[in-house]
C-alpha cells in the first residue's frame, strides 16, 4: 500500500514537471522596447512594428511591447525622466513575471531601447534572451542631440537644455535617461567616473565578469545602423564605433575599440564565433521598409 502511494506521488510529480521541460511550441516570443519620445503602443510606430512581426513570423507569435509605467503617458515620460538602471530593472521584473517568455525570447530594441535591452541581457539572464536585434541603438553613447522624435516638442526642448547645462552633474545623471548614455570624447575620464549607466554596462568603471558571461549567452547580436541617420551623433555608435579620445571628428570602428580589443563585454568572442551581424539600412533613423525587414531581420526571429 505504501509502495503504491509512493508510485502515485512520483507520477504526480513527473506530471507537474512536464510543463517546465516541454520544448516551446510555436514561434519564439518577441519583446520590443521603443525609443526616446515614443511609447509601447503608438499605432504609427511600435504598433506598426508589432503588426509587422505578427504578420511575418505568423503562427500566433507572442509579441510584448514594453510599457514603462502604468499608461502610455507615463511610458513616454519615463523614456526621458526615469533612470536607465531603474528602467532596466523594471523590464527585468516584467519579463521574470511573464509566463509566456520563460523559455526564451528574441529582443528588438529601437534607438535607446537597443542599449537598454543589451543591459537586460547582461544583467538579467533569466528568462533567456536568445537574439538581440538593435535598431539604431547607441552602444557607445552619443555626443550630440540634433533633434528629437515624437510629438512632444516641449519634452525634447527640456532634455536639450539639461544636456547643455551639464550631462554629468549628479542630479541630471540620476534621472535623465539621455544623460546616462552621454559620452563626451573630450573628457573620457569624467565620462567613466560619472556615467551611471553606459560606462557601467560597457565595463569602463569596474569590470563585472557576469556582464560578459551573460552577453555571451546570446545566439546572435544584430546591430542595425542607419546610413543617413540624422538623429544619432555619431551614427557609428550603432555599430560600437565612436570618436577617438580628445576630439569629435575622427572615428574608430568596433574592432578598434577598447571594448573589442580587451573583450570587456564579449564583443570579440561573439564576432569571432560569427554571432555579430552588422546590418545597414539605407535611410534615416529607424527608417526601414517591410521588404528590408523581411530580407534582413526575419531569419533571426524564426
Amino acid at each position: 500500500m505504501v509502495a503504491s502511494t509512493k508510485m502515485i506521488l512520483y507520477a504526480a510529480a513527473l506530471f507537474l514537471l512536464v510543463p517546465l521541460t516541454t520544448p516551446q511550441a510555436g514561434p519564439v516570443p518577441v519583446v520590443l522596447w521603443h525609443g526616446m519620445g515614443d511609447s509601447c503602443c503608438n499605432p504609427l510606430s511600435m504598433g506598426s512594428i508589432k503588426r509587422l512581426v505578427e504578420q511575418k513570423v505568423g503562427d500566433g507569435v507572442y509579441v510584448k511591447s514594453l510599457m514603462i509605467g502604468s499608461n502610455i503617458v507615463q511610458d513616454t515620460e519615463n523614456g526621458f525622466f526615469m533612470n536607465a538602471n531603474d528602467q532596466v530593472a523594471n523590464v527585468c521584473a516584467q519579463l521574470k513575471n511573464d509566463p509566456k517568455v520563460q523559455q526564451g525570447y528574441n529582443a528588438m530594441g529601437f534607438s535607446q531601447g537597443g542599449q537598454f535591452l543589451r543591459a537586460v541581457a547582461q544583467r538579467c539572464p533569466s528568462p533567456p534572451m536568445l537574439n538581440l536585434i538593435s535598431f539604431g541603438g547607441q552602444h557607445q553613447g552619443v555626443y550630440g542631440f540634433p533633434h528629437c522624435p515624437g510629438e512632444n516638442q516641449t519634452l525634447c526642448d527640456e532634455v536639450r537644455k539639461l544636456l547643455n547645462f551639464g550631462a554629468y552633474i549628479p542630479w541630471i545623471q540620476d534621472f535623465l535617461a539621455q544623460a546616462e548614455y552621454w559620452h563626451d570624447p573630450l573628457n573620457e575620464a569624467e565620462y567613466r567616473e560619472k556615467s551611471v549607466f553606459l560606462a557601467d554596462i560597457n565595463q569602463e568603471k569596474n569590470f563585472n565578469q557576469t556582464y560578459k558571461t551573460n552577453l555571451l549567452k546570446l545566439k546572435n547580436m544584430v546591430l542595425v545602423k542607419f546610413a543617413y541617420d540624422t538623429m544619432v551623433d555619431p551614427k557609428e555608435s550603432e555599430w560600437f564605433g565612436f570618436y577617438n579620445e580628445g576630439q569629435g571628428v575622427k572615428l574608430y570602428n568596433m574592432t578598434q575599440s577598447k571594448l573589442y580589443q580587451q573583450d570587456l563585454i564579449g564583443l570579440k568572442e561573439l564576432n569571432e564565433s560569427g554571432r555579430i551581424a552588422l546590418l545597414e539600412s539605407p535611410g534615416d533613423h529607424l527608417q526601414f521598409t517591410d521588404a528590408w525587414f523581411e530580407a534582413n531581420i526575419l531569419k533571426f526571429l524564426k
